[in-house]
């Protein structure tokens, strides 16, 4: 009896390893408030410097770590390797660009609710067609108790402003973190991929994909307190980018894709604690009850996870 993927990660690892990633994604959005109020650094050049930085030091950590003589190497065709890391990178680019505009045009609550809540649909949908995962009836309550949750936690109590372009914007972005997320729990399966490998060369295409935009808007910020924005850009490129990523493409390859979505939603979370923790913002009802609503449903689904990884062996 085993609880090990085809990629080779232990289904718990590659659990624990997406609940860091949540969590680390959940404090880049504090840490962007803190580096708009430090500069007038825009969104786009603010992506721009997380995924550059973020390549250097993954590539760094990659060129840097000793080889271990009795692991596995994972020997991968060249071309291969570069599709990979291309679509993911262009994904990832898709993604966090959509998301940033549909919060521009639409607000943040909608633009969150639209964008992390249409992503396990699509992912679940995308599952079931293409890699034949069935969610069951737990699943598909765990998925809809998080769902709700996202809603209460982001739209309760604010005066929300729905617009139909900002909404398209979310969706494609949904779209575009649904086909991150299929593709590498498929080459997961398949076997035989380098996941820190794909973290490095997909931060590299994101890079090149966003710097013309980001040069348009300004890529070299104006600040009053160049040493604190240069932290702040610094723990944003390490954190919740290197270290969140790399986390959730080893993570992503091992676990279910509508269980990597639902774990994902631990990002609003942490995002909603730090507000109220650092940023000074009101604990109110709809808080509590969404972030009750979506730890209880990451919980279930991860409990599910693990139950269904030691039954696959007996069934086979």
């Amino acid at each position: 009896m085993s609880n090990t993927s085809v990629s080779g990660l232990p289904i718990g690892r590659g659990l624990i390893y997406l609940i860091i990633a949540g969590a680390a994604w959940g404090t880049a959005g504090a840490a962007a408030s803190l580096v708009y109020r430090t500069s007038d650094m825009g969104p786009v050049a603010l992506s721009f410097w997380r995924c550059a930085v973020g390549f250097v030091l993954l590539l760094a950590v990659r060129l840097l770590r000793p080889r271990n003589r009795t692991a596995v190497v994972v020997s991968e065709p060249l071309g291969r390797k570069a599709l990979r890391a291309g679509v993911t990178g262009l994904g990832l680019a898709v993604f966090q660009t959509a998301y940033f505009a549909a919060v521009e045009a639409t607000g943040l609550a909608v633009g969150t609710v639209v964008a992390l809540g249409a992503g396990p649909v699509f992912i679940a949908l995308g599952a079931r067609l293409t890699l034949g995962e069935r969610l069951g009836r737990g699943g598909v309550a765990a998925v809809a108790g998080a769902l709700t949750g996202l809603a209460v936690l982001a739209l309760g109590g604010q005066g929300a402003t729905v617009r139909p372009w900002g909404v398209l914007l979310a969706l494609v972005s949904a779209a575009a973190y649904s086909v991150m997320t299929l593709l590498t729990r498929k080459w997961g399966r398949d076997g035989g991929t380098d996941a820190a490998a794909t973290s490095v060369w997909a931060f590299a295409v994101t890079s090149l994909s966003l710097l013309p935009f980001a040069l348009a808007e300004g890529l070299l910020p104006h600040t009053a307190d160049p040493v604190r924005l240069g932290w702040l850009v610094a723990y944003i490129a390490a954190v919740p980018t290197a270290l969140a990523y790399a986390l959730y493409f080893a993570g992503a390859a091992a676990v279910r894709s509508a269980t990597v979505s639902v774990i994902m939603l631990l990002e609003p979370v942490g995002a909603a604690v730090l507000a109220v923790a650092l940023l000074g913002e009101h604990l109110t009802a709809p808080t509590v009850a969404g972030t009750l609503l979506m730890l209880g449903s990451v919980a279930g689904l991860a409990v599910a996870e693990t139950r269904g990884a030691r039954r696959e062996p007996l069934s086979a």
